[in-house]
């Protein structure tokens, strides 16, 4: 190919974007409107007509338009086809049967009392097991397995004989098949509990049912040990688990035994059980009442209350009061009420609706706290060197568990009822507690000043009346109590409150009222709260042990109060924040603060009490980053930081604004996202300088945008990405440029193309190497179509910038195989075609571009068409390279690429230029790689451009331009 003489083909933009414009129709509304319906001809042919027979058809008129689908289907629509069948086959049902499904539905209604807001056993399990622990040392009984347990052999067929082997299975038990473990530690004695539940699951499943009871049995008897009664509460949980397991899979056993041939559905009655099953569950009830100690036959019988179902329709209905009748044989008052609690608990999962067995557990629980009194507790008390108050708080999940089933859904009179059994009871304390545990909220609220009442009539030495306080405190955070009375509320539980000694006991107390603080009453009340808080966990550092209270204290405040300058005007939240002295709890507690101002704080803020505690606090977060922080980390606290510096806004005092600015930079100098939003702002603060003067600074803004620009030219080089430097150099460039600041906007363009070759060839994205190439070519795409309108340094020659950009692109190593750089050239051309002519195709206001500096120099226009032709060489051999490395794909998409350059930039009315273009096309087809489509989109634009007068000489050129077809 032969060395061109480049010349850009003169444009009219203006003209040019008048054409492009689409033509305006003119439409009558009265004979067509897009929303108006459509007359649709339907045309339908009959389906299933034999080859050569004349279809009918039939011709209609609609106002909607046809469905497409739905004409397909021809109506037959295969859902419609199923939902027919259905129907038709919907007379065949039974009269039995839907009488059968309507009374299944109304007894599943019936039975079905216990709904999402009844918080099961296993919510409270985790919690019991961590506040009931021991240090003391453990023992326990392990079962040791014998032959005996297995099945009976096939020889023993009598009854009489499988009765009499079975009862001395289980008297074996008690003849010495154990051993006795010692001095286990809680955990050994937890994970020894773990294993006989195994070994339970293990003896089932390998048939030994025997066995498996002599388990169940065994673990239900050391729940009469009381030896170390401080953990009594969780060896209840563990070994109750092991209760369920049994009994789930006894009733899943017979379940099994009465599914065969049909499955027994959920409802069923006993009418549906086979006498197969009936024997078995009757069998498994004959071998637990057999068990002689009352505290095994009571647990073990109550694991399978379930199982009734299967032998008549009363049956738990019966059982629940003999079983409840039952407990009053057992001698200690803590054994008796866990063993009313787990009553209640399976009693709830059978039979909800039975709570009448509820009351008379309740109420000889009641009976029971005589006992506490008496002379045995008070000796095991003395032995064990247990405290009175200590031993109650052990009855806790218990009561509360009971009241908390007998509550459920009961009438507000039933609390009325409680309360006044409280008032009559002696050391009343414990049962106080749990009533208004278990009682709904707007209950106890609406009573609160009685309650409030009776805590003040309880003993103190029984049970704490901070923990009393603190139940009540529970409740009217849930719901409000009345308005006259909610002062009286907080000062008679606040004098209780600040009386507790205990820092532990104070801060667990203090926590719950802070909530009903919030809620009802203003910033002056919340600051006395946090000052009292203060005051007592200040003294011997006791806050260190007790962050997750005063964290709870930061939410529940945060909750109500969003409006931030009232927050920050308390004169003890600042102090009370700087009682978090642990570096991990204080970050913690500033990004909760930081999350609720970004959510709550609508309108900017130039208040300084809020920017002055916010910069400290994230400044907090900010110097909690160091070398071993996670990225993930720095991301989370730099976007919180971010958002408190978009909601900084000084109005038209920018000054001030960039001093802020400036404060930040050395604040959160460790935060790159954060120094970069810090120049965002500053660049914004320019332009906004900009617009109130409407483009005319006076002496002093042009000085402060000025200043604007320095503070970007020095924050830019501390960025350790190098693409946020390229980038950001660019936008202030731009910015410094539409604010008139030419040798400021030409500092930050030449920094731009000074660190090009500093670009590595691989950069991380998302974890994950990827190559730089793409980003390159697109900033410099974008610094391309900036140097239109940046005017040559007088000092520097002409188009220096370009020129500059140009050899950096030259000298750049870039990767092996790549069409970048060439790529790069080609994205020249349209910028010096477009600086070759009279008036640019756009400008920036009050700033003097090239156009009128150089006014279409003839010495100018020489120099921009050597730069295009040298480019063009360039652009040439690198396609003969490429021809010569037989990579064709390559070498025909930039030859179709370039041949776009000189079709929309050149002057093909030069017999060379136009031949060049000629030459391109050719070479792109030349291999069949250049999609059909593209070319005769791009040759019928080329014809229609020809239609016009000053283009007609693309006639010639078109004519000349061939499709090839792929081989």
């Amino acid at each position: 190919m032969a060395a061109v003489q480049w010349r850009s083909r003169g444009r009219n933009y203006e003209a040019e974007l008048q054409r492009c414009r689409p033509e305006a129709a003119p439409v009558e509304f009265g004979d067509y409107h897009p929303l108006k319906p459509i007359m649709v001809t339907d045309t339908k042919s009959r389906r299933g007509a034999r080859k050569g027979s004349t279809s009918s058809s039939s011709s209609s008129s609609s106002s909607a338009p046809a469905d497409p689908l739905s004409s397909m289907l021809d109506g037959t629509d295969p859902l419609s086809m199923f939902a027919a069948a259905s129907v038709s086959e919907a007379p065949a049902m039974t009269h039995s049967a839907s009488t059968g499904d309507l009374g299944r539905k109304k007894r599943e209604k019936e039975e079905e009392v216990v709904g999402p807001d009844f918080e099961p056993w296993s919510s409270k399990r985790g919690e019991i097991l961590a506040r009931f622990t021991t240090t003391e040392k453990l023992s326990i009984n392990l079962f040791m397995g014998s032959d005996k347990g297995k099945a009976p052999s096939p020889g023993s067929s009598a009854v009489s004989e499988k009765v009499r082997t079975r009862l001395e299975e289980l008297d074996d038990l008690e003849e010495g098949s154990q051993r006795e473990l010692l001095n286990l530690s809680q955990q050994d004695y937890a994970n020894r509990i773990e294993e006989l539940n195994q070994s339970l699951k293990e003896a089932w499943a390998s048939d030994q049912k025997v066995k498996a009871l002599k388990i169940v049995i065994q673990c239900s008897k050391l729940l009469s040990d009381t030896s170390v009664i401080q953990f009594y509460p969780s060896k209840f949980v563990l070994i109750t688990d092991i209760l369920d397991t049994f009994g789930r899979l006894v009733y899943d056993r017979i379940w099994t035994m009465c599914s065969d041939p049909r499955p027994l559905p959920d409802s069923f009655t006993v009418d549906d059980v086979n006498d197969t099953a009936k024997e078995t569950c009757l069998n498994w009830f004959f071998k637990i009442a057999s068990i002689r100690e009352l505290l095994p036959r009571l647990y073990v019988e109550a694991a399978i209350l379930k199982c009734n179902r299967f032998l008549n329709k009363t049956g738990i209905q019966e059982t629940l009061p003999r079983l409840t009748a039952m407990i009053r044989g057992i001698g200690d008052p803590l054994v008796a009420a866990y063993t009313r609690a787990y009553l209640c608990r399976v009693g709830m999962e059978v039979a909800p609706h039975l709570k009448d067995s509820l009351n008379r557990n309740f109420f000889d629980l009641l009976g029971t706290f005589r006992q506490v009194s008496g002379e045995s507790v008070q000796n095991q008390l003395v032995q064990q060197r247990v405290e009175v108050p200590e031993y109650l708080t052990l009855y806790s999940p218990a009561i509360n568990w009971i009241l908390q089933c007998i509550a459920y859904r009961a009438p507000e009179p039933l609390l009325t009822e409680m309360m006044e059994r409280c008032k009559k009871l002696g050391n009343n304390a414990l049962l106080l507690n749990s009533v208004m545990r278990a009682f709904r909220p707007e209950f106890v609220a609406a009573r609160a000043t009685d309650f409030i009442g009776m805590i003040k009539d309880c003993d103190e030495a029984g049970f704490p009346k901070h923990l009393l306080f603190g139940s009540l405190g529970r409740s009217l955070a849930c719901a409000d109590p009345p308005e006259s009375e909610r002062l009286t509320i907080l000062n008679e539980a606040w004098k209780v409150v600040t009386k507790v000694r205990s820092p532990q006991d104070y801060v667990n107390c203090a926590e719950i009222w802070v909530e009903f603080t919030c809620r009802h009453f203003t910033k002056r009340e919340v600051n006395t709260v946090l000052a009292d808080i203060i005051k007592h966990m200040t003294p011997d550092r006791a806050f260190e042990d007790a962050y997750p209270q005063l964290q709870s204290v930061i939410r529940k405040i945060l909750t109500y109060l969003h409006d931030f300058s009232v927050l920050f005007s308390m004169e003890r939240f600042l102090p009370f924040l700087d009682m978090f002295q642990k570096d991990s709890v204080r970050v913690e507690v500033c990004r909760s603060i930081m999350e609720v101002f970004i959510k709550h704080q609508v309108e900017l803020t130039r208040d300084p009490v809020i920017l002055n505690a916010m910069l400290h606090i994230c400044k907090t977060m900010h110097d909690s980053v160091n070398a071993l922080t996670l990225e993930d980390e720095k991301r989370s606290l730099a976007l919180l930081i971010i958002g408190f510096i978009r909601m900084v806004s000084f109005g038209r005092d920018f000054e001030q604004q960039l001093s802020f600015c400036v404060e930040a930079r050395a604040t959160f100098c460790n935060l790159e996202p954060v120094l970069v939003q810090l120049i965002h702002t500053v660049n914004q603060l320019a332009m906004e300088t900009g617009r109130v003067m409407r483009g005319s600074h006076s002496r002093k803004t042009a000085a402060f945008v000025r200043a604007c620009a320095a503070y970007s030219f020095i924050t830019i080089p501390s960025l350790s990405s190098i693409f946020s430097r390229l980038s950001l150099y660019l936008l202030s460039g731009q910015v410094a440029l539409a604010n008139q600041c030419l040798s400021q906007a030409d500092a930050f363009l030449k920094a731009a193309v000074g660190i090009l070759p500093d670009v590595p060839r691989s950069i991380s994205v998302e974890g994950k190497l990827r190559s730089s190439e793409s980003f390159l070519l697109d900033f410099i795409n974008n610094f391309l179509a900036t140097l239109l309108v940046v005017p040559d340094h007088p000092e520097h020659g002409v188009l220096y910038l370009v020129r500059g950009l140009l050899n950096m692109v030259q000298d750049y190593t870039w990767e092996d195989n790549s069409d970048a750089k060439v790529r790069v050239y080609v994205s020249a051309l349209p910028l010096l075609a477009a600086m070759s002519q009279e008036t640019y195709l756009y400008s920036i206001p009050k700033v003097d571009s090239n156009e009128t500096l150089y006014g279409g120099d003839p010495k100018f226009l020489s120099e921009i068409n050597k730069l295009c032709e040298t480019l063009i060489g360039q652009i040439l051999d690198h396609l003969k390279a490429l021809g010569r490395d037989e990579s064709t794909r390559r070498q025909g998409a930039l030859a179709f690429s370039l041949f776009g350059v000189l079709l929309a930039h050149g002057d093909l009315r030069n017999n060379k230029l136009s031949q060049l273009a000629v030459n391109l096309w050719n070479l792109s087809h030349k291999h069949g790689y250049c999609e059909t489509r593209i070319s005769v989109r791009t040759l019928e634009y080329i014809k229609h451009q020809a239609q016009q007068h000053d283009m007609t000489h693309l006639t010639d050129t078109v004519q000349r331009l061939a499709l090839q077809s792929r081989t």
